[in-house]
């Protein structure tokens, strides 16, 4: 359960390459700097919108738009219609697919987007994948470091499995959505069509299909004005 063809349908990218001979999904992070420097062909096809910054080792698609105030270091590749809105952060080593959308004050770093996914408001996206059509809601956290800093292990019920990584953040299955102001602690697994509602703290393997609900209990007085 934790192959890439469990999380993602590899159809709905151009870059299916990425997961060639990786057992783990995971195993594809370490392997976009790699990637971009060997199939990365700088051009840009899009349109922008007032001042932005595209670095020189960039690929942007055809009707892609980028919004004022956006920022591009590079390398990174964009596909064709995407929408890059108004303060957001690309940095190294990041993959867009199709149709994608990165909003307002997100940030992105060596994290792979499968075609039409959605990571539209004040988000962090630090060595990540997101599947098709998978969905960031406003404020949503995917943590990428431990505290410690010591490597990141996938917790199975067959017991840990060391991933060789010291910077994880997460795999978000297609159709997946994360609710607002969610936070996923580093190394988390969510199965496709599942969902996590907001304000909830996640960690760990979420299979397919599932829903997580968090319940916060409100305890409300009155004051004696």
């Amino acid at each position: 359960m934790l192959q890439p063809s469990d999380y993602f349908d590899l159809t709905c990218t151009e870059h299916a390459l990425l997961f060639e001979n990786c057992r783990y999904v995971w195993q594809a992070l370490p392997k976009i700097a790699f990637y971009l420097q060997q199939q990365l062909q700088p051009a840009h096809h899009g349109r922008v919108l007032g001042n932005a910054f595209v670095g020189k080792n960039v690929f942007i698609g055809k009707n892609t738009i980028i919004e004022e105030g956006a920022m591009i270091k590079g390398p990174a590749w964009i596909g064709e219609g995407c929408e890059l809105r108004k303060g957001c952060y690309i940095r190294e080593n990041v993959i867009v697919g199709n149709h994608a959308v990165i909003g307002n004050s997100c940030e992105l770093k060596n994290s792979f987007l499968f075609n039409e996914a959605q990571v539209p408001h004040f988000n962090y996206v630090g060595d990540s994948i997101l599947g098709f059509r998978a969905h960031l809601g406003a404020g949503v956290i995917l943590s990428n470091v431990r505290l410690d800093r010591a490597e990141i292990s996938i917790t199975t019920s067959q017991g840990k499995i060391a991933t060789g990584l010291k910077k994880f953040g997460a795999i978000i299955g297609d159709h997946a959505e994360i609710g607002c102001n969610s936070v996923l602690s580093p190394g988390s697994m969510v199965g496709p069509h599942s969902i996590i509602y907001p304000l909830t703290s996640w960690r760990g393997i979420l299979p397919a299909r599932s829903i997580v609900r968090s319940k916060q209990q409100l305890d409300i007085s009155f004051t004696k004005r």
